[in-house]
């Protein structure tokens, strides 16, 4: 399976009920707003990395990617990302799942 794309949830004055979906066995990836983060629900009992593709430069001059633990039982945001660090050549931002029994996930925007 090949990973899957997420539609961004923007959240609005008037609130946003955010759903997530499950996290793909082979990633997922979303268009990077400079405002978007992606929420990660472990629901699992252990934790996991979740690896955010640096395809460009940082500001250190070299290219890495983010990996965040992610504990079980929790729920955590991550992001916003830096549009020129973490975009791929069609403006995705590319994210890997160490496990994904019980991981759901969901792009947000601001």
């Amino acid at each position: 399976m090949a990973a899957s794309v997420l539609t961004i949830q923007t959240i609005t004055n008037a609130g946003t009920i955010i759903t997530p979906v499950d996290a793909n066995v082979d990633g997922n990836y979303f268009i990077n707003t400079g405002k978007s983060f992606l929420r990660v629900v472990n629901g699992s009992a252990s934790p996991i990395t979740v690896t955010v593709s640096s395809p460009t430069l940082c500001n250190q001059g070299s290219t890495h990617n983010l990996s965040i633990t992610v504990a079980a039982g929790v729920t955590k945001d991550i992001g916003p990302f830096d549009y020129t660090r973490f975009s791929s050549s069609d403006s995705y931002v590319h994210v890997t799942y160490s496990a994904v029994t019980t991981v759901t996930v969901a792009a947000v925007s601001l």
